[in-house]
């Protein structure tokens, strides 16, 4: 459907942000699906792999997992039945004290769906150039500063 800029101009950003998040979180995990994943599981597995996001390659509780991941957990996601996949599938083990520990597996595992964004950026970017994405990113950086919010550095 084809708006005019004051048709456009008009919108609620909050509206379209959201439904924006909404889509792009559903097409995100519909694609980990198709290849047997859950984001949860992605993320559980990067925050414990010093190939990623962890910066000392050391096990983690579900719960410090759950609070390193609290600003894009959704409602619906449970690390614990997560990490009990993840158990079950070999790709963490947990020691004594019940931190998880990522495995070779479990590295491979998330080394491999991560190779799979490009294709998946190529696919939601389609029609967008990389210009046309960079000042959307720059708008919503500057109306989360307007709104009275810190910009996360990226």
């Amino acid at each position: 459907m084809q708006y005019t800029d004051e048709e456009l101009a008009a919108q609620p950003v909050a509206y379209w942000t959201k439904l924006a998040y909404e889509a792009t979180i559903g097409f995100v995990r519909r694609k980990q699906a198709e290849v047997g994943f859950t984001q949860p599981r992605f993320w559980m597995l990067r925050f414990l792999s010093v190939n990623d996001v962890s910066e000392d390659g050391q096990g983690r509780s579900v719960e410090e997992l759950r609070s390193a991941m609290v600003s894009f957990l959704r409602p619906e996601d449970d690390l614990a039945a997560e990490a009990e996949v993840l158990l079950a599938s070999g790709w963490v083990t947990r020691d004594g004290e019940g931190r998880l520990w990522i495995t070779e597996a479990g590295d491979a595992a998330r080394a491999g769906l991560k190779d799979r964004a490009p294709e998946w950026r190529v696919e939601l970017h389609d029609g967008i150039t990389d210009a046309e994405y960079a000042t959307t990113l720059r708008v919503l950086m500057r109306m989360m500063g307007n709104a009275g919010a810190t910009v996360p550095a990226i």
